[in-house]
C-alpha cells in the first residue's frame, strides 16, 4: 500500500503525458511565431558568414581601388591640362588683387569659369559666395580667395557625389552594368574597368550584351583577351540583350565569380523603344541575383561638355544611374563638366578616362580632381 501510494498509477502517468504534450503543441506555434525554428536560425548563421566574407572582399576590394586613385594622381593631373590652361587665368587674376578690383577680378573669374564648362548656375553660385566673403572682411588676399573658390568646389562635388567607390553589396556575384550612348567610350571603359578590377585581385566575367552592333561582341573578345577574363557572348545573331546577361550573371553565380560586368547596346537617351530594353536587362539580371545589379554606370563622352546633363537625366530616370564614368578628359574636354553632372544629378563620378592605355581610367577622386584643376 505505501508503495502504490507514493508511485503514481498508469493513469496518472498517462494523464501527465498527455497534458505536457497539449501544453507543447499549445504553445509551439506562438513561440514559432516570435521566433524562427531552429532550421532558420542554422541558415540565417549561414547567410550572416556568407555577407560578413563577401561584405570583407568587396570593402577591401573598395578600398584598394581608392587607394589607387591617391597614387594615380600625376596621371589625373596631365589628364586636366586644358581645363588647367584654361583656369590658369585665375593665378594671374589674384596674383596682384586688390579690394578696388573685386568686380572686375570676378567678373574674369567668372568668365573662367564658365569656360570650363562649370555651368551658369554653379558659377554664380561660386563667384557671389565669394563676393559676400570679401565684402564681409573673410578674405583678404589672392591666396585665400583661392584657397575659397578650390573649397567651393570641392563642397560640391562632395556633398551630392561623395560616394565615389563601387558599391558592390555583399553577395557575389557583384553585377555592374555599362549603359551609354553610341561613340562615348562604353566598351573601351568596360575593357579597362575589367584590368583593373582583375589586378586588385576579383574574379571577373564579361557579358557581352552589346547585341546590335556586329563588330560589339568581337571588340569586347579582344579586351577579355588583352584583360585574361572570361566572356559570354550570344550564341546566335540577334539575340535578346536581357538573355545574354541572364546567362552570364547564372554562369557567375555558378561557377564563383566576384563580379560581372555586363556591356549594353549604345542607344541615344531619346530612342525610348531602346531605352525600354535597358529595363528589360535589369529585370533579367535582378530575376538571377535579388538586388543586382548593385552598379549601373552611364558613360558620358567629356568632350559633349554641357550637353551630357539632357542624356544622364534621360538614363537616370529610365534605370537609375548609380555612377558616372567621364571619358574623354584628356582631350578638348573641360573638366568643369564633372562638377556640374554632379551638383545637377546628384550621381557620383566613380571613374574617369584620361588617356588610349589600360591604366588610363582612373577612379575618381573629388581632393585630387580640385588639386589637378587649380593648380
Amino acid at each position: 500500500m505505501a508503495a502504490s501510494s507514493t508511485s503514481p498509477s498508469a493513469s496518472s502517468l498517462s494523464l501527465l503525458s498527455n497534458s505536457l504534450s497539449d501544453l507543447h503543441h499549445r504553445h509551439v506555434p506562438l513561440r514559432r511565431s516570435l521566433y524562427a525554428p531552429p532550421s532558420t536560425h542554422r541558415h540565417r548563421r549561414l547567410e550572416c558568414r556568407a555577407a560578413a566574407g563577401g561584405t570583407g572582399f568587396f570593402t577591401k576590394l573598395g578600398r584598394l581601388i581608392k587607394e589607387k586613385a591617391k597614387s594615380d594622381v600625376e596621371k589625373l593631373f596631365s589628364g586636366f591640362s586644358k581645363t588647367r590652361d584654361n583656369l590658369a587665368v585665375i593665378d594671374e587674376l589674384l596674383l596682384y588683387w586688390n579690394l578696388a578690383d573685386t568686380d572686375r577680378v570676378l567678373d574674369e573669374l567668372e568668365e573662367a569659369l564658365l569656360v570650363s564648362d562649370f555651368g551658369p548656375r554653379i558659377t554664380i553660385k561660386i563667384v557671389e559666395s565669394l563676393r559676400e566673403d570679401i565684402m564681409a572682411g573673410k578674405l583678404k588676399s589672392g591666396s585665400e580667395i583661392k584657397d575659397a573658390l578650390k573649397k567651393s568646389v570641392l563642397d560640391l562635388l562632395t556633398k551630392k557625389g561623395s560616394k565615389t567607390e563601387l558599391q558592390l553589396g555583399y553577395r557575389k556575384p557583384a553585377v555592374i552594368m555599362i549603359v551609354g550612348v553610341n561613340g562615348g567610350g562604353k566598351t573601351t571603359s568596360l575593357g579597362k574597368l575589367a584590368h583593373r578590377l582583375k589586378k586588385e585581385g576579383a574574379k571577373i566575367l564579361i557579358a557581352a550584351g552589346d547585341t546590335f552592333r556586329a563588330a560589339a561582341s568581337d571588340q569586347l573578345e579582344i579586351w577579355a583577351e588583352r584583360t585574361g577574363c572570361e566572356i559570354v557572348v550570344a550564341e546566335k545573331e540577334k539575340a535578346k540583350a536581357s538573355s545574354v546577361l541572364s546567362q552570364a550573371v547564372k554562369k557567375g553565380k555558378e561557377e564563383g565569380f566576384d563580379i560581372v560586368l555586363c556591356d549594353t547596346s549604345g542607344r541615344l537617351h531619346t530612342n525610348y523603344s531602346l531605352m525600354e530594353e535597358l529595363i528589360a536587362c535589369k529585370r533579367a539580371v535582378r530575376k538571377v541575383v535579388p538586388g543586382a545589379p548593385n552598379e549601373i554606370l552611364l558613360v558620358l563622352d567629356g568632350t559633349t561638355g554641357l550637353n551630357m546633363l539632357p542624356q544622364a537625366r534621360e538614363f537616370n530616370e529610365v534605370v537609375g544611374i548609380t555612377g558616372l564614368i567621364l571619358t574623354k578628359l584628356d582631350g578638348s574636354a573641360r573638366g568643369g563638366c564633372v562638377v556640374s553632372v554632379v551638383d545637377e544629378l546628384g550621381i557620383p563620378v566613380k571613374f574617369v578616362g584620361v588617356g588610349e592605355g589600360l591604366e588610363d581610367l582612373q577612379p575618381f577622386d573629388a581632393e585630387a580632381f580640385v588639386d589637378a584643376i587649380f593648380s
